[in-house]
């Protein structure tokens, strides 16, 4: 199954879901938000939600800091 990965096209093998994606690109333990197709994914759903062939990916590390 091919899908695209922010902007970068990615084979994945079958369908599966959005959680097999994140260890495949080995960012299990990484603070990432996801969207697939313009909607944000709840890290909650990551093991749930089915990716399909031609689904748009985007993967944004989150950066923590700030403070005044």
């Amino acid at each position: 199954m091919i899908i695209q990965v922010n902007g970068k096209q990615q084979e994945l093998d079958g369908p599966g879901l959005l959680q097999d994606l994140i260890d495949q690109l080995g960012l299990t333990d990484k603070r990432i938000a996801v969207e697939v197709n313009l909607e944000i994914v709840p890290r909650s759903q990551y093991r749930e939600h089915q990716l399909s062939e031609g689904d748009q990916v985007e993967i944004v590390h989150a950066i923590g800091g700030g403070g005044f």
